[in-house]
C-alpha cells in the first residue's frame, strides 16, 4: 500500500516510517521541519536501504498539499504533522488552534477530492479527563486541560464527522501514552528545541550534562514513592502500533479510537533509578512543585489493541532506556550534530 505520511520526519513520524517499509508499504512524506530535522529523512533512509520521495511543504498550503495527492496517488495517510508541546499551547493557544486543526482539514477535503479512504491520526491520551478512574479505557470520559489536548480532541470530532459523512472510507484515531527511546540503532531519536517538554529526552540530557539537574515535578502525589506514574511506551512499538492501524482500517468504516500504552505505569523515581542502572550513570534530580493540571496517576487499558489490531507493546523500559542513551550520547546535541 502506499501511505502518505504527514510529519514524517519527526520523533514517531520518523520510527514509522522505518517500520512502514520494513512491512512492505509504500511511502510519500511530507514535513516543513517546524519541529523536526532533514537528517531524520536521510537517516530513515539510510536505516530501511531504501530510498522514497520526500516533499518540504506545510499542509496548511492547500495548493501544496493537493499536488503531492494528484502527484503521488496514496492509498491512505497517516497524520502526525502538528504543533505538539503542551507548555508552550498555553501560552500561544491560537497557533495551536490554528495550525492543528485546519491543517486536518484541509487534509480531509485533499483525501476526499482524491478518493483516498483511509486515514490513521496521531491522537494522545491528552483527550482524557485527568479525573478518570484508571485503567484508561476508550470510553473513559474525554476533556482537556491544554490547548494541544483539545486540538486532538476537537480533531477526533472533525475526522468522525467527515468520515461519517462521506462513506465508504475509515479513519483510525491512535491515543498515544508516553513515547519513549529511540531506534536501537541510535541514528534516530527525540531531538526537542530547547528544553524538553517531556521527561526521557530531559533526563537523558542532564545525564550527559547538557542539565545541572533534573527537575521532578512533585513527589507529595498518592502513589508509592509520592512521583507521578505514567505509562511510557518504546516509540518503535508505538511504529507498529500504525503499521497494524492500517490493515484493520481496510477492513472497516468509520472512526475507530485505540489506546497504545503499554498498561503499566512507571513512576519518575523509578525511571530515574532504573535509567541510572542501565546505562550505569548518575542523574542529579530535585525535587519541585507540581505542575499544573498534572495528575498523579495515568495509564492506559490497551486491551482494545490488543483484540482488534492484534498489537502489543513488546519492548521493556530498559530497552528504552538504553536506546535513548545510546541516542544521547551518539547525538548530544541531537540533528544539529
Amino acid at each position: 500500500m502506499k501511505v502518505l505520511v504527514t510529519g514524517g520526519a519527526g520523533y514517531i513520524g520518523s520510527h514509522t516510517c522505518v517500520e512502514l517499509i520494513k512491512n512492505g508499504h509504500e511511502i510519500v512524506v511530507v514535513d516543513n521541519f517546524a519541529n523536526s530535522h532533514p537528517k531524520a529523512i536521510e537517516r530513515v533512509k539510510a536505516i530501511v536501504g531504501k530510498d522514497f520521495p520526500f516533499i518540504e511543504i506545510n499542509i496548511c498550503d492547500t495548493e501544496a498539499l493537493d499536488k503531492v495527492c494528484a502527484d503521488h496517488k496514496p492509498d491512505c495517510v497517516i497524520h502526525f504533522a502538528g504543533l505538539k508541546a503542551v507548555a508552550e499551547s498555553v501560552s500561544i493557544p491560537l497557533n495551536y488552534y490554528e495550525n492543528n486543526i485546519v491543517s486536518t482539514i484541509n487534509l480531509l477535503r485533499a483525501m476526499e477530492k482524491h478518493g483516498i479512504k483511509h486515514l490513521i491520526f496521531s491522537s494522545s491520551a491528552t483527550v482524557y479527563r485527568a479525573d478518570n478512574e484508571m485503567p484508561l479505557t476508550e470510553d473513559s470520559t474525554r476533556g482537556c486541560t491544554n490547548p494541544y489536548g483539545w486540538t486532538k480532541y476537537m480533531c477526533e470530532q472533525i475526522i468522525t464527522d467527515a468520515v461519517k459523512a462521506r462513506g465508504n472510507c475509515s479513519a483510525v484515531l491512535l491515543r498515544y501514552f508516553n513515547p519513549i527511546g529511540a531506534h536501537e540503532s541510535g541514528t534516530i531519536g527525540e531531538d526537542p528545541s530547547g528544553v524538553p517538554n517531556n521527561l526521557l529526552p530531559y533526563l537523558s540530557q542532564t545525564a550527559v550534562g547538557k542539565h545541572k539537574e533534573l527537575p521532578v515535578t512533585g513527589a507529595d502525589y498518592d502513589t508509592p514513592d509520592g512521583t507521578g506514574i505514567r505509562d511510557y511506551i518504546h516509540v518503535s512499538d508505538l511504529a507498529t502500533g500504525h503499521v497494524a492501524a492500517i490493515e484493520y482500517a481496510t477492513k472497516v468504516e468509520g472512526a475507530h479510537p485505540f489506546n497504545l500504552g503499554t498498561g503499566k505505569g512507571t513512576s519518575v523515581l523509578e525511571m530515574i533509578h532504573t535509567f541510572e542502572k542501565v546505562n550505569g550513570v548518575k542523574v542529579p534530580y530535585r525535587i519541585t512543585d507540581r505542575r499544573p493540571g498534572d495528575s498523579g496517576v495515568s495509564y492506559a487499558d490497551p486491551a482494545k489493541a490488543h483484540e482488534l489490531l492484534n498489537w502489543k507493546a513488546v519492548k521493556t523500559p530498559e530497552e528504552a532506556y538504553a536506546d535513548t542513551w545510546r541516542w544521547q550520547t551518539n547525538n548530544p546535541n541531537g540533528y544539529q550534530d
